[in-house]
């Protein structure tokens, strides 16, 4: 689809509305993750796990099943519709958000955090399928940058909420929290979001069909290039929330004020991808995540080299404007490769957004765990694997278009044409 006015193609729903309520779905994943950060302590003390780095898995798990069921709900939504897949999800969602405040051990409550992510994984795939569904390259990346920037704002207010309910109560009523906000977003969606897959584009829900749609993700370079990227990337940031709380609360002794500071960051990230919206129309989607990339890279080694030299740890007035401005490069990388790798994709787009969130998800989930499972009370294994998921990263993003910082020319039939919408 082309770079298509928002108003002739949402469907008569306002382009302000359509933006904000596919944000809120996004919302959903970020509250499910960032609202428990400052409960895994108690967590894992009420429930009697011994291994700190083991507290962890409440975030893995249900990274893993939201990964994971992606893959089903994107054929699903190409045959069936965006609406009844996100219905059912929000669900699932909802249902095991209510039953975890009545979890009697840690591996039970493992179980439902997978299950709650397996049902978030259809608000992840239909956001992303209904804003391929109504745009298209540069305009379709701006409307990522907004969604992107309330998504991003989450980590700014879900911790924070977090704390003041452990104030008043314990980690279980958290989860009476996330379960009542799903059912507010279900509602709005239910009265508000009409279905936006053309009836042109449903596919059977056969195997050969679904085998063809899964080819054709698979064996286009640049949208599997750009995933594989993405995921390594996500793979940062994954890594960073596992250990958010043992950075802030053991390595700099900040204690529940943590929550504070880890805001910070966040608020400054969801800045950057606001301003991305504005810049990528101008500026286009390889020049502005190659560049942020390559600064991403570049900044993590200076500050592992100085970390290093420091004894494992830099100053807490040093790490925090460091990251923060890591993170804010990070809002010009995420949102741009998700949309290069959508972007050749829009007759697929529920499949495509299905394995695309998969390998992205489960993939940086993975990357995640891993990065986190090395934290010794320095920061140092952290920012070498920043450096090295950056690294990998760049390669991707390289073989994917040929070269950084624009796409190659290709051939088609005996003319020579430039990719302009993602450029």
């Amino acid at each position: 689809m082309s770079d298509a006015s928002p108003h002739a193609e949402t469907r008569g729903l306002p382009y302000w509305e359509l933006v904000t309520l596919i944000a809120s779905l996004m919302a959903l994943n970020a509250a499910a993750i960032d609202i428990f950060i400052p409960a895994l302590q108690d967590i894992g003390t009420a429930l009697g796990v011994s291994d700190e780095n083991q507290r962890q898995l409440v975030i893995t798990a249900y990274l893993l099943g939201f990964g994971g069921a992606q893959l089903l709900f994107g054929p699903l939504s190409d045959r069936f519709g965006r609406r009844p897949i996100l219905l059912a999800g929000l669900a699932i969602y909802i249902v095991t958000a209510l039953v975890s405040t009545f979890v009697p051990s840690f591996e039970v409550l493992l179980a439902l955090r997978a299950i709650q992510g397996i049902g978030a994984a259809a608000t992840r795939v239909i956001a992303i399928s209904v804003v391929r569904d109504c745009f298209g390259g540069r305009r379709m990346a701006s409307v990522m940058s907004l969604v992107m920037m309330v998504f991003m704002a989450i980590p700014v207010i879900a911790p924070n909420i977090g704390q003041g309910i452990m104030l008043f109560g314990t980690w279980r009523e958290i989860f009476i929290v996330v379960g009542l906000f799903a059912i507010a977003v279900g509602i709005w969606a239910y009265v508000r979001l009409p279905e936006t897959l053309h009836p042109k584009d449903k596919r059977e829900l056969t195997g050969k069909r679904i085998f063809e749609a899964f080819r054709i993700v698979l064996t286009n370079r640049v949208a599997f290039g750009y995933t594989v990227a993405t995921s390594l990337i996500f793979g940062v940031l994954f890594g960073f929330i596992n250990q958010a709380e043992q950075i802030y609360t053991q390595t700099y002794g900040l204690g529940p004020y943590f929550t504070l500071v880890f805001s910070l960051t966040a608020v400054f990230m969801a800045l950057a991808s606001f301003l991305n919206s504005r810049l990528v129309e101008r500026f286009g989607m390889r020049r502005l995540s190659h560049t942020a990339l390559l600064a991403f890279l570049g900044l993590a080694l200076f500050h592992g080299v100085v970390a290093y030299q420091l004894g494992g740890a830099t100053p807490i007035w040093f790490f925090v404007p460091v990251m923060t401005i890591n993170f804010c490069l990070f809002g010009f990388i995420g949102t741009n490769f998700n949309s290069l790798a959508m972007d050749p994709l829009g007759h697929v787009a529920g499949t495509a957004s299905s394995v695309l969130g998969f390998m992205q998800t489960f993939g940086g989930g993975l990357f995640g765990a891993v990065l986190g499972s090395f934290y010794d009370g320095s920061i140092v294994p952290l920012l070498i694997g920043f450096a090295i998921l950056a690294t990998l990263s760049t390669i991707c993003a390289t073989l994917a278009d040929g070269s950084l910082f624009q796409r190659r020319h290709r051939r088609r039939g005996t003319e020579i044409v430039k990719d302009e919408a993602a450029e």
